[in-house]
């Protein structure tokens, strides 16, 4: 019963991702969608830190910003193949997230928070202040296409043809961790701590895990779009991101694989529907994240399934499910 479910899932993502690629002749919407399916790696990372893992975040864009820079300063700096770069740039996230998870994870709820904020801070201060390798807050320019061959990814479609197969990828081996083992371990640890350990999840090494599996998808998604922009700044990489990251991540639905998706897709659409509020982006998304809290507190997609039950027992004439 579970696999013909699946198989018709992901056969839909292609044949949409498909659909889209022949159907989009412009550039600029090509670009939307490419920075859709790289905040969709960032927020799949954090959800499964803060949905599934119940462990909070407020410097994830550190790691997304040690992506960008590596694969940067690598590529136009030093001339290194840029898939050697992202490599790069996923093993220093990768051990930078396990150095600061080891002393961090010890930590619970709000101090857990405030621990990876300072994280955050530090990353970014380092950006902007260490000029000889990251341009400073003048940003790094000249970094390189990724290619294939003798084939560059250096447009906007062609770009789309590289960054949504890899989130395809990305979601379907979230969604196995999930569904496994480790999956169902990470929910124990979301509902209780001492409750996982009474059955014998090692609950230490298993946050340490997450933590650096999350950081390591925020990486792939700094090097995507250091690659796509040909030019990163620190500015992209601030607390302001991590907390849009938060908010895309509750907005989708805490423990909802897809919700990141759709999450990620409103509010990376929803600025440039909403230009001329420029100024106000903060109120929006703090607007946006109390409502969602108090409306809809486990986020669109589990609203929009409730809503769709509502309707369906009211056209059978039943009560309204509890």
């Amino acid at each position: 019963m579970r696999l013909p479910h699946l198989v018709n899932r992901w056969t839909l993502f292609a044949a949409a991702v498909l659909l889209v690629a022949s159907g989009v002749a412009n550039d600029y919407y090509f670009t939307l969608l490419n920075f859709i399916g790289i905040h969709t790696l960032l927020v799949v990372g954090l959800n499964l830190l803060m949905g599934y893992a119940g462990q909070i975040s407020l410097g994830h864009a550190a790691f997304f910003g040690l992506g960008a820079y590596a694969s940067g300063i690598l590529t136009a700096t030093y001339g290194v193949n840029p898939w050697l770069a992202l490599v790069a740039g996923l093993v220093i996230s990768g051990t930078a997230a396990f150095l600061i998870g080891v002393p961090a994870l010890k930590l619970r709820g709000y101090y857990l928070a405030m621990a990876t904020l300072g994280f955050g801070i530090i990353v970014y201060i380092i950006l902007n202040e260490a000029q000889k390798w990251t341009g400073g807050p003048s940003g790094l320019a000249g970094i390189p296409s990724l290619s294939v061959g003798g084939w560059s990814f250096n447009t906007p479609g062609r770009l789309y043809l590289l960054i949504w197969p890899t989130v395809g990828v990305i979601l379907g081996l979230s969604a196995n961790l999930v569904d496994s083992r480790t999956g169902r371990a990470l929910r124990a640890l979301h509902d209780s701590e001492a409750a996982a350990e009474s059955l014998a999840v090692d609950t230490a090494k298993l946050k340490l895990k997450i933590f650096v599996w999350s950081a390591l998808y925020a990486s792939l998604a700094g090097s995507l779009y250091a690659h796509t922009l040909n030019f990163i700044a620190p500015a992209s990489f601030g607390f302001m991101f991590s907390i849009k990251l938060v908010t895309m991540v509750v907005l989708g639905g805490m423990a909802s694989i897809w919700g990141s998706l759709l999450g990620a897709a409103v509010l990376t659409v929803l600025p440039e529907v909403l230009t001329v509020f420029h100024d106000f982006e903060v109120v929006i998304f703090g607007a946006i994240l109390m409502v969602v809290m108090i409306f809809l507190p486990q986020g669109l997609v589990r609203g929009l399934m409730d809503l769709r039950e509502f309707r369906r027992y009211k056209r059978e004439g039943g009560g309204i499910p509890v």
